[in-house]
């Protein structure tokens, strides 16, 4: 299948990845070789102690991927992925920008950098993707 025809196009795709959207995570942006996410932070994200959970700020960031990487036409997984939380978020809303670093025939890389509403860096993900097949529908 051909690469999104548009970023409606593409939020109609993911529209279907209901963990992230359930979550509030919306996508903002998409091309020119960078994905941006965000979602505004409520109770759902918070964890015990109230900071905001990690699993929160990591699914932020694989949304980012997936929207990046899936935007070409070509299904693609993660394959390996870290992420380095570097300080607890401060501000009402995330923001993932995601940008390749490689993006090879059958596998690429991606750096998506999370930040709050403030300016504070709160976590950088590095993933590897595999490019399985085309995308369908």
């Amino acid at each position: 299948m051909e690469a999104f025809n548009g970023i409606e196009d593409a939020r109609a795709y993911f529209a279907h990845d209901r963990f992230a959207t359930d979550n509030g995570i919306v996508l903002d942006e998409l091309g020119g070789g960078r994905a941006v996410t965000s979602m505004e932070l409520g109770e759902r994200h918070r964890n015990a102690f109230g900071g905001v959970m990690g699993g929160a700020i990591f699914t932020l960031a694989d949304f980012a991927f997936a929207a990046l990487t899936n935007g070409r036409g070509r299904l693609t997984v993660a394959q390996q992925v870290s992420i380095n939380y570097l300080a607890a978020p401060k501000g009402s809303r995330l923001t993932a920008t995601a940008r390749y670093r490689r993006d090879g025939r059958t596998s690429c890389v991606v750096v998506v950098d999370v930040a709050d509403d403030t300016g504070r860096d709160v976590a950088q993900f590095v993933g590897l993707g595999f490019k399985v097949a085309p995308r369908e529908g």
